[in-house]
This record gives structure tokens, C-alpha cells and sequence, in this order.
């Protein structure tokens, strides 16, 4: 998925996402399900987030976004593409 898309899914039934420590401890299983499916479960002390669950697939994404945003080059040809002044090739040029 992009950096411009949206994910094109969602959780068809209420499930929990913040969770103090106590219940954190007493429902884990409850927390990768969250996590599992594309959330991030959060977890607080006195109402305050102290951690974060989340899946690899999501932390992936997370660190690619990172790695992107840190690049000079990158970002440049994101914002030239935004503005109209990217480059378009045909497909049937490019390398397979």
C-alpha cells in the first residue's frame, strides 16, 4: 500500500483497543487479535498510553513510511508527483 492510499479494510465488530495493564495481563490473547487484525492495541497506566502492540506487518509499514520521510530524494519526487511534475513513462518501456 502507498503512502496516498487507504487501507481498504476494517474490523466488522467492536473490538477493544486500550487496555490498562491489569487488563493487558489478563487478556493477551484479546490484544494480538487486536494487533492481528490491523489495530494497534494500547495500553495505559492512569490513563496515560505507556505501550503499543501492534502487528509486523503494520511496524513494516510504519518503518518504510519513516525510511521514506528521511529521504531527501524521495520526498521530492513525492511532492514533484503531487504537483503534477513527476515523470510518466509507458509501461511497455519499462524493465521488466
Amino acid at each position: 500500500m502507498g503512502l496516498t492510499e487507504q487501507a481498504n479494510y476494517c474490523i466488522p465488530f467492536n473490538v477493544k483497543s486500550t487496555y490498562t495493564i491489569k487488563e493487558a495481563q489478563r487478556n493477551l490473547a484479546g490484544m494480538v487479535r487486536v494487533a492481528e487484525q490491523g489495530s494497534l492495541a494500547t495500553i495505559t497506566r492512569h490513563q496515560k498510553p505507556v505501550a503499543y502492540l501492534l502487528s509486523p506487518s503494520r511496524l513494516n509499514e510504519l518503518l518504510e513510511t519513516m525510511e521514506i520521510l528521511a529521504d531527501p530524494k524521495a520526498m521530492k519526487s513525492i511532492r514533484d508527483a503531487e504537483a503534477g511534475r513527476g515523470k510518466v513513462y509507458d509501461a511497455k518501456d519499462l524493465p521488466e
